[in-house]
């Protein structure tokens, strides 16, 4: 029999969704990752609840799949599973009952003994990969303990949960000896990773036993939370070559009353103070970032303070979103004062600054040498990326394919920079 697996979201739902894969594949399935397909036996689709644009993608995915297994076999049988599930089950229940069954994000040993295969307790004893073969992720910890004003999460997915570092270690090796050359690590917050188990942080022990023990050519560094960031975790780095200098981390906004509203333990002086960590640490650091416009209580007077922020604190990527009102959240009762144009006005405007600032940014590289991975080909151009750029969410470097060197994805090369743009840079191979 075949099935499909259709993921909606974040990076975290793709590692569950190939988990859940690696055990069904065992258990003699063919297993497919693709949301065009249409003729698989069994479709499962591991939905996203986090915001209400997620939210209303997902139940969209479901209407469509709905509708082909109408049209199809009448053995096809429609899953949904994941975040969406787990806040939403029995409305969802209610109102399409064609679909067959449901699974919340804890309930991935249901689901796999449904199709009558095994699970074994450990999620990660199984696993089939569905990035490109040269990355993957690495999810270290489960949950998350925070209380920030407006995010489900917690509400979702439960609380933190850190993954032993001996067990991620060999996660990481087997990566490796598969061909990943790229591991990204992720999780809800991956900077609160180790206090659980160890009674502190250990996420800079962590990064150096990936970096020394591993064998990965490139480990990189996402979902990071700015309060109490861990100085050992800058410091492995600032040490090690085969860690990209980049670090993703999610501020959310500077101004500090809202900081407050929204719980996110720092304020504007500590968030412009651990900036200038990054920098003094890791001079050429990447810095991507997520600010939300229009949280309840945010002024013109907040709005221009965070296009001044944003103007001088210059981000190397950033991405901005406008605020969701979410069942059970604290900022729920805040209501949602501003309109959805003004978010939309708000998002734009810091776009544009953003752009300015990444064109300048990108100018600059020309001329410069750098070591770039081939994720694809693309028409007449090979497209790469450099330490400073994550897969699906950063810049990308375009070579044209001029037929005088022949290029392997998933392969490194030496690239001298030609040209740039606002997301995009341009260069010839060096030999």
């Amino acid at each position: 029999m075949k099935i499909n697996i259709i993921t909606l979201g974040c990076s975290k739902n793709i590692v569950d969704s190939e988990h859940i894969a690696g055990h069904l594949r065992k258990a003699g399935f063919q297993l497919y990752f693709d949301r065009n397909r249409n003729d698989c036996d069994i479709v499962i689709v591991n939905t996203c609840g986090f915001i209400g644009d997620a939210k209303e993608e997902s139940i969209n995915v479901l209407l469509e799949q709905i509708a082909v297994k109408q049209r199809g076999r009448k053995q096809r049988r429609l899953i949904a599973v994941g975040c969406l599930i787990e806040r939403y089950k029995e409305e969802l229940r209610t109102e399409m009952p064609e679909i067959d069954a449901f699974y919340g994000v804890h309930q991935w040993g249901e689901l796999v003994r449904s199709l009558e295969a095994e699970f074994h307790d450990c999620l990660e004893a199984e696993r089939m990969q569905s990035t490109p073969r040269h990355y993957a992720y690495l999810k270290i910890s489960e949950g998350c303990n925070r209380s920030c004003s407006y995010c489900a999460i917690p509400l979702i997915r439960g609380r933190h949960v850190s993954r032993p570092i001996d067990e991620l270690v060999e996660e990481a090796r087997r990566m490796v000896a598969e061909g990943v050359k790229e591991i990204i690590v992720i999780a809800q917050d991956t900077t609160y990773y180790g206090m659980d188990l160890y009674g502190e942080r250990r996420l800079g022990t962590l990064l150096s036993r990936l970096a020394e023990e591993s064998g990965a050519e490139w480990i990189r560094l996402h979902y990071t939370y700015p309060s109490s960031f861990p100085q050992d975790a800058i410091e492995a780095i600032a040490r090690y070559e085969n860690i990209c200098k980049y670090i993703d981390i999610p501020l959310q906004h500077i101004d500090s009353r809202l900081l407050t509203s929204m719980q996110r333990g720092i304020d504007r002086e500590g968030t412009l103070q651990l900036l200038e960590r990054f920098r003094k640490a890791i001079p050429d650091v990447a810095i991507r970032t997520t600010l939300i416009v229009g949280y309840p209580g945010e002024t013109e007077v907040e709005y221009d303070e965070l296009k001044e922020f944003v103007r001088g604190a210059r981000f190397s990527r950033m991405g901005v979103f406008a605020y969701s009102p979410e069942e059970g959240t604290a900022a729920y009762a805040l209501g949602d004062p501003v309109t959805e144009e003004e978010k939309q006005r708000r998002i734009d405007e810091l776009m544009a600054i953003q752009e300015e600032i990444s064109l300048k940014e990108n100018q600059s590289c020309i001329g410069k040498q750098y070591k770039v991975i081939i994720d694809r080909r693309e028409g007449d151009y090979w497209i790469g990326r450099t330490q400073y750029d994550s897969p699906e969410v950063d810049d990308e470097v375009l070579i044209a394919d001029n037929g005088s060197y022949a290029l392997r994805v998933g392969e490194f090369y030496n690239v001298v920079v030609t040209d740039a743009l606002e997301h995009d840079l341009y260069g010839r191979i060096v030999d």
